[in-house]
């Protein structure tokens, strides 16, 4: 039990005896506008609290970037104070990190939702990278998070998020594919699926992470709707051109979701 001079330092943030605990954060930091120490969240009121901060501060850094977003316009858009978010996440820093990990295995769970093992090799490959498209298309905040996430790991390189994690499962759906194309006589052998992504990912949403560079040289405006579809076509027969033998299939669905 707490002495009173416990209970007296409640009660004045400015005095406090080094035998009395510290209050929870959590607790105290509570809602907006909350004025005193409530109970420890629950932790479906936790989750909830989290959910909407991070959908605010999604919507926050996609807007303004990060140099130009205010934790306090995020906690107050959130209703929780600033104290709180950094108690969950430390730094403004670490709460993109966590943006950016949220929305990496949105998109990555999305893709792997795809059936592919039924179609033949050219086809399956175009509607992979055609849904990585249609992802970027349907979610513009992707394309803003991704052009900010450049910056943060061109300046604090101890930043990288979940992705790295996620990337060998997306390699070995990648990987399969090709293995079926080399078997069926499809494609060349001797692709390495890390390579393919790598280059293939750059292509097909370089129209929205570079689209003022992919604009300019291409000669058309990638953001506008037709031109959207006309790098999409472009940005997959020429990924699938790269892995195709000479000769090989070229039939598939349209390059679309």
């Amino acid at each position: 039990m707490d002495s009173p001079d416990c209970g007296r330092a409640r009660l004045s943030p400015h005095w406090r005896p080094m035998h009395c605990a510290e209050p929870d954060p959590d607790a105290a930091a509570g809602v907006t506008g909350l004025p005193a120490p409530g109970p420890v969240p629950t932790p479906s009121r936790k989750r909830e609290t989290l959910t909407r901060l991070l959908r605010e501060a999604r919507r926050a850094f996609s807007a303004h970037g990060l140099a130009n977003t205010r934790v306090d316009d995020i906690a107050r858009a959130a209703g929780i104070t600033k104290q709180l978010v950094y108690h969950y996440f430390g730094s403004k820093e670490q709460l993109f990190a966590s943006v950016l990990d949220e929305s990496t295995q949105e998109l990555l769970a999305d893709l792997l939702t795809l059936e592919l093992d039924h179609l033949p090799p050219t086809p399956a490959l175009r509607l992979l990278l055609a849904h990585l498209f249609e992802q970027y298309r349907a979610d513009p905040a992707l394309s803003a998070l991704a052009q900010e996430s450049f910056r943060l790991h061109q300046h604090h390189a101890g930043h990288a998020n979940r992705f790295t994690g996620l990337v060998p499962t997306l390699l070995r759906l990648t990987g399969s594919i090709l293995a079926r194309g080399v078997a069926s006589g499809e494609f060349t052998p001797g692709v390495a699926p890390r390579m393919f992504l790598a280059a293939a990912g750059l292509l097909v949403t370089g129209g929205f992470n570079s689209r003022y560079v992919v604009s300019t040289l291409a000669g058309f405006d990638t953001s506008a709707p037709e031109g959207m579809d006309r790098w999409r076509d472009h940005a997959i027969d020429f990924a699938l051109a790269a892995v195709r033998l000479q000769g090989g299939p070229t039939a598939g669905p349209p390059s679309a979701s």
